[in-house]
């Protein structure tokens, strides 16, 4: 009798496990950042391993941060768009996006958007270097308002907020400790570290976010970070999801050879 008690409290203390949707399953890609190459692999493999583990309606979600940084954003936004029209892709507004966005409005958003990846991305764009080097900031404004594509800021201000899939919330940044999650603010959603990082307790949902450069994914019980710093480290990650299972994707610049891993998580 007393052990069949034990048992009882024991149910109704430990709470489930974070799961997916029967007949669902998720992909979550970390901050690509510019790298195209890494991109192309990664999307590769997903689709491989998608289709290895059968039939299920799948769904793929980029964290943002597509762009900036590393040498190829243009390239980036074009191969997620085509991506997008052979699955369901969805896809989260990162700072980065959203700095993108505001200095083509707003000159003195400029400035820092270019010195914190930026050039990176107008430069992928087909600009000259010499001409870029060599404009003050309204030439500069003029020329990338001329290189980047209407319809690739279309597709970037297209880019939503959060997702949530049963027990999983999907975000760029993070969220704020203590206000409701159908509160969040934009301001947090893309660009919160602290108090977020660092918070014991549980958000109501877990989690998923990139925004933060960790080495391996940091693997918390209310939150998972999967920015492994693609354009600085060479490692491009991905979360799988599907009912409580979840598993991580990979691919990885090794001197030159770009290598695809799958391993298990608990």
């Amino acid at each position: 009798m007393l052990s069949a008690i034990r048992k009882l409290f024991r149910a109704t203390d430990s709470a489930p496990a974070a799961a997916i949707p029967a007949g669902q399953r998720v992909y979550a890609i970390g901050d690509v950042h510019g790298r195209a190459d890494l991109f192309a692999a990664l999307r590769d493999a997903i689709d491989a391993d998608d289709s290895a583990r059968g039939p299920a309606q799948t769904t793929v979600i980029l964290l943002g941060d597509l762009i900036d940084r590393g040498p190829d954003s243009a390239g980036v936004i074009g191969a997620a768009r085509d991506w997008q029209k052979q699955r369901d892709v969805r896809i989260l507004m990162g700072n980065h996006e959203e700095m993108f966005l505001d200095s083509l409005e707003d000159i003195e958003v400029l400035r820092p958007f270019l010195r914190f990846g930026g050039r990176e991305t107008v430069l992928s764009y087909g600009i000259d270097r010499s001409a870029y080097v060599a404009a003050e900031l309204p030439e500069c404004l003029a020329m990338i308002r001329g290189a980047v594509p209407a319809e690739d800021l279309a597709f970037i201000r297209g880019f939503e907020d959060r997702i949530q899939i049963g027990d999983y919330l999907f975000v760029h940044a993070g969220v704020r400790p203590g206000v409701p999650l159908s509160e969040q603010t934009r301001q947090d959603l893309r660009w919160i570290r602290e108090p977020f990082l660092s918070h014991p307790a549980e958000f109501g949902l877990v989690v998923v976010h990139g925004h933060t450069i960790f080495d391996v994914p940091d693997i918390r019980h209310n939150r998972i970070g999967i920015d492994t710093g693609a354009w600085s480290s060479g490692r491009l990650t991905a979360l799988g999801l599907e009912g409580t299972s979840r598993w991580l994707v990979e691919a990885e610049d090794s001197g030159g050879a770009i290598r695809t891993a799958q391993r298990s998580i608990l």
